[in-house]
């Protein structure tokens, strides 16, 4: 590649160059606003100088172990502030945050400390159990430092080397903490969910963590008033990135160990929250909540959601208790959201149906996603914008992770061409937005037809009785598979059949596309509300 003349004699040295990191965005606000409340957590309330200051311990309380660049240090621990810290001081330290899904079971977890050769373990106590038995296993074991108070049971068995906040006492408040030398530099292992085989180790570097805060802090229009609801788990993609983009903008954190919908109302109207974030299955909680839980607001408060797209009936409902809905869409590979469904100012004069519609569909690429297109998952060609031709979402930008750890044919797969393979489909509106239309897993091939399983899904979520809805392909010795609803109802509904579901669904799809069984229920979810589908998929095997 040929050099230009603005090139020669004009290099990177260290006044005009520094690696970007979200770290910095901590150290600002303690800077600018040190008074101001960083977190909440019940009635304590700490303020940036304090949080900055205690991160700072923790990274000199990791490095008294010996623990730097390269080291693991894994953290199970709910929405408190631990685990909020943890995301600035382990990376201050020069080590990777492994922030674990405190849902899975012990051999789970078991195998995720030994993927991750984790240095050190910080704990909540409560998720001891599970812990114990995964830790039986280890040899050696990781350093445990737990967080919460000790059993009060008599009979109860001491768990852990030592408590997380005597720890923190190992430490400096004026401990230098390390940039990276290189945005490149990992900053947090994150797991997929495993679906299929092992779960695989994504790992995330600083410079996409910055970029995507950033991106984060643009699309959901965080500011200094920003009030945030920890309603979605810390653990998920480092909280979708938004641990850092509101630190950023040196908002104010209020963590939420539990989604409990009347706490939820409580803090909104008591702290005045202005955003919060969470999985489909969040926004249905709130909606169905019994009337003495909810309470009335003043502000608008915005929800990024992501997962499947809300049903229509679901944007409206939140928006008549004083929400307004924004849809992403993400993977873990990808920091958490890429796409969002930016709205239009034409939108607004739209009918209901019509604008929560446009509102639904996965949308636009986010400002720090380089690129996002519907095409032919071999050819890598674009397909036409036409709202119909069917291809892989694809995505490339500085927001994509590094790789799978210690997968390399893995990673190869998933970047092959210079895209990310994310493995949905979906079309690409005539305005330039995207809409998922299935995994290409879920896609449903009934008599060579294919049915797309979210369009069933979103039509089961209008009638008046189905609380939550999911569609998989059955066996089928005729038409080779068959569309299988799985459905849970609202608490309120009665006497409503197989026949009632599938007459609405004749009233409004094709023939072919209508579910041949029903089956009503709880639906299995992992452990940020997505349902799962490959439960499902077994299930219908057996009917």
């Amino acid at each position: 590649m040929a050099r230009s003349r603005y090139d020669i004699g004009l290099d990177r040295v260290a006044a005009n160059f520094t690696a970007l990191t979200p770290l910095d965005f901590l150290a600002r606000s303690a800077a600018v606003h040190p008074e101001r409340s960083a977190l909440i957590h019940g009635a304590r309330r700490q303020s940036y100088a304090e949080t900055f200051a205690r991160c700072r311990r923790l990274a000199g309380a990791l490095a008294e172990r010996g623990i730097g660049i390269g080291d693991t240090v894994s953290v199970m621990a709910s929405n408190v502030p631990a685990m909020f810290e943890a995301h600035f001081g382990v990376p201050m330290a020069g080590a990777v945050l492994n922030a674990l899904n405190f849902r899975l079971d012990a051999p789970t977890i078991r195998y995720m400390l030994r993927y991750a050769e984790t240095r050190l373990l910080i704990a909540e106590r409560t998720f001891a159990p599970v812990l114990r038995e995964a830790l039986a296993g280890m040899d050696p074991p990781p350093y445990v430092v737990t967080v919460g108070d000790e059993p009060a049971a008599a009979d109860a068995v001491s768990f852990g080397d030592e408590d997380y906040e005597p720890f923190l006492g190992r430490g400096s408040a004026e401990h230098p903490w390390v940039w990276p030398e290189d945005e490149w530099q990992a900053i947090s292992l994150s797991y997929t969910s495993g679906t299929t085989g092992e779960p695989k180790g994504v790992v995330y570097h600083h410079r996409g963590a910055y970029l995507n805060a950033l991106g984060n802090v643009l699309m959901l229009g965080l500011g200094p008033d920003t009030t945030y609801l920890w309603t979605l788990p810390m653990f998920h993609c480092n909280g979708w990135s938004h641990i850092w983009a509101v630190t950023a903008v040196a908002g104010t954190h209020v963590c939420l160990e539990q989604v409990e919908p009347a706490e939820v109302f409580r803090l909104i109207a008591v702290e005045g929250v202005s955003h919060m974030a969470g999985a489909p299955i969040v926004l249905n909680l709130l909606i169905n909540a019994p009337e003495a839980d909810k309470r009335r607001f003043e502000q608008t408060v915005e929800v990024a959601t992501g997962g499947a797209a809300p049903p229509h009936t679901v944007i409206a409902a939140m928006e008549q208790m004083g929400f307004r809905v924004t849809h992403l869409y993400g993977l873990t590979e990808c920091y958490g959201p890429a796409l969002v469904a930016e709205a239009q100012s034409h939108w607004a004069a739209l009918p209901g149906d019509e604008r929560a519609a446009e509102m639904a569909r996965q949308g636009v690429r986010h400002q720090a996603v380089r690129g996002a297109v519907v095409a032919d998952p071999e050819t890598l060609r674009p397909l036409p914008a036409d709202g119909q031709s069917m291809g892989e979402i694809l995505l490339r930008g500085n927001t994509m992770m590094k790789g799978y750890l210690k997968e390399p044919a893995a990673t190869k797969k998933a970047f092959r061409g210079g895209w990310f393979h994310t493995g949905d489909l979906g079309v690409t509106h005539p305005d330039g937005y995207i809409e998922v239309k299935d995994r290409s897993k879920d896609v449903i091939i009934s008599g060579g037809e294919n049915i797309s399983s979210i369009e069933v899904e979103n039509l089961l979520y209008r009638h008046d009785a189905v609380l939550e809805a999911a569609v998989v392909a059955k066996p089928d010795e005729r038409w080779g598979e068959s569309p299988c609803a799985f459905v849970t109802l609202k608490d309120s509904a009665q006497g409503i059949g197989e026949a009632d579901i599938v007459g609405f669904c004749r009233q409004h799809l094709a023939h072919f596309k209508v579910p041949s069984t029903v089956i009503f229920g709880p639906l299995p979810k992992t452990a940020t509300g997505k349902i799962q589908k490959f439960a499902l998929r077994e299930r219908a095997k057996n009917l």
